[in-house]
């Protein structure tokens, strides 16, 4: 039976063949159609924002991290980008150079002209010359660890008019937090929220992403936080959109520094208070 009509309209049936979202004779099985639904659900946010910046700036750039086999940048692209006939652009950027490799090779067989994929960590491409120096939207879903912190300064020294994050597998915070878990347990009863090993990872992931929201509306930005519907099977499903407002900066900075200080993140003061 074909599954057509869960295809959205002007959707290139090549491209789903091609991201094994169909097989080849267009059929989907239900890990694909999961996976569809999942990039269709994630399109309905992003839209409105690269509609947005299509209006204010008659064209818009988007920055996709960590974007593996790049399956968001080329639905962005293929339900978006592909009819705006302008100077759009999406960059993939992925440190696996067969993934890149892959996504240019399709990018070409497809003839969608508007995509670059670029063999960069998310911190070096910061610096690269071979992005713009300043970006309408960054994006990056699951980028594990620190790299979704790096997108984040990557957004914020690009001047990005929108960020849009789903943070993964995040260590750091946790591991500081049980360097310092005795020297803090006798003065403060709140500690008991991270005592037990489990509650250190799972209060340690949470507690990032409250500092990350944080750190961007130190910088102006307006933070939505919510959750991806259709994601159940990962824990990872909690969405952070960023838009900037250039809202007041000194209470949300102060909020941030009392957190860090108050439970023991001194070391990591440079890495949520870092520049624009």
């Amino acid at each position: 039976m074909s599954n057509t009509h869960e295809i959205r309209p002007g959707q290139s049936i090549e491209l789903l063949k091609a991201l094994h979202i169909l097989t080849r004779d267009g059929k989907m099985n239900q890990d694909s159609r999961r996976k569809l639904k999942q990039v269709y659900h994630l399109f309905q946010f992003i839209e409105p924002l690269l509609q947005e910046r299509k209006q204010a700036c008659g064209q818009v750039t988007l920055v996709d991290h960590g974007a593996g086999k790049s399956y968001l940048g080329f639905i962005l692209y293929d339900l978006f980008f592909k009819t705006l006939q302008d100077a759009s652009h999406i960059y993939g950027i992925e440190t696996r150079e067969e993934l890149v490799q892959s996504s240019r090779e399709l990018a070409a067989r497809l003839g969608f002209p508007g995509m670059s994929f670029l063999d960069l960590s998310v911190a070096d491409s910061i610096t690269s010359d071979a992005l713009p120096a300043t970006v309408d939207v960054v994006t990056a879903l699951h980028a594990c660890n620190t790299a979704t912190d790096d997108a984040i300064r990557f957004a914020l020294h690009k001047h990005a008019h929108h960020i849009v994050l789903v943070p993964c597998c995040q260590a750091e915070v946790a591991s500081v937090l049980r360097k310092h878990k005795g020297k803090l347990l006798a003065g403060n009863p709140l500690t008991e929220l991270w005592r037990h090993p489990l509650h250190t990872r799972e209060f340690g992931s949470q507690l990032t992403n409250v500092l990350r929201c944080l750190q961007l509306e130190a910088h102006g930005y307006q933070v939505t936080v919510t959750e991806l519907v259709g994601w159940e099977h990962s824990m990872k499903n909690e969405l952070i959109i960023a838009q900037y407002k250039d809202l007041p900066r000194r209470r949300p900075a102060e909020r941030l520094a009392s957190v860090i200080d108050s439970l023991g993140l001194e070391e990591l003061r440079e890495r949520f208070f870092a520049p624009a």
